[in-house]
């Protein structure tokens, strides 16, 4: 009697910890996805950001250079605006870069 509940014992021991094992590579897998989500989140913010500054730089410059206060510089901040969604489309992979050369399909 003893050894077959001894046999039952370590049975459900080894089950257990082959659960134990498979739950721990569970979630080491889940906190490296949350940490590589965070810096792929960080990453797109940031070249949405920088792309906006250095369109609201560039207008500030022109604008100081023309004495034309705020024209280029809204300009130029809504191209940078749009170049920042535009890369962030790109880096997301919703967009395609476009290959040098190359034509979409049904132009001649």
């Amino acid at each position: 009697m003893t050894d077959d509940f001894e046999e039952r014992r370590s049975k459900l021991r080894r089950q257990l910890d082959r659960h134990e094992a498979a739950e721990r590579a569970e979630q080491a897998k889940e906190a490296q996805r949350t940490a590589s989500s965070y810096a792929i989140a960080f990453r797109l913010s940031t070249e949405f950001v920088s792309a906006v500054v250095v369109g609201l730089a560039i207008g500030w410059g022109l604008d100081w250079v023309a004495g034309t206060l705020p024209l280029f510089m809204v300009v130029f901040l809504l191209l940078g605006f749009a170049a920042g969604v535009l890369n962030v489309l790109r880096s997301a992979g919703l967009i395609q870069t476009p290959e040098p050369g190359k034509r979409p399909r049904g132009e001649r």
